[in-house]
């Protein structure tokens, strides 16, 4: 199954899925108890980027001095940092063991530092729409600390 069943060929907007098919030609398996699990992930996270959020704009509610700030995904967002917090999250997935999650947590926690660095340095400048941006990503690294603590977390 290729990206052109799941976008809009004239508009690219993402669409609904088919209820013809089954998980099985969505993901591209063999319909069997046995299943190429390292195919079955590579499959995954090939349609995890086509459909991320990330790459999708919401507006929102949120206002900071006449600023909208978005409160899922912003389509100015720069794009590198998106493909950073997808290649993050995709470590953090593939993550199994304890050294292996401390050592993403300690990317983060850095990443984090320096938002909140230019975060304030933007404040202080009256700079908002700079402060809007560090803000939205300051949310994205958030977001991954925080799937870092639940993995952490025994079952």
């Amino acid at each position: 199954m290729g990206e052109d069943v799941l976008f809009c060929p004239q508009c690219r907007a993402l669409q609904p899925p088919d209820p013809t098919r089954d998980y099985f030609s969505l993901m591209d398996c063999n319909r069997s108890f046995r299943v190429d699990t390292t195919k079955l992930q590579h499959r995954y996270q090939q349609l995890q980027r086509l459909v991320h959020p990330d790459f999708f704009s919401r507006r929102s509610q949120l206002k900071l001095h006449g600023i909208e700030i978005s409160e899922g995904t912003d389509d100015e967002m720069d794009k590198r940092f998106l493909m950073e917090i997808m290649e993050i999250n995709e470590k953090l997935t593939e993550a199994q063991s304890e050294a292996a999650m401390n050592e993403i947590e300690s990317i983060v926690a850095v990443k984090q530092k320096e938002c909140i660095d230019s975060a304030r340095r933007a404040f202080e400048q009256d700079d908002f729409e700079k402060a809007k941006e560090i803000l939205t990503k300051m949310r994205y690294l958030l977001n991954v600390e925080e799937k870092i603590k639940l993995k952490k977390i025994p079952l």
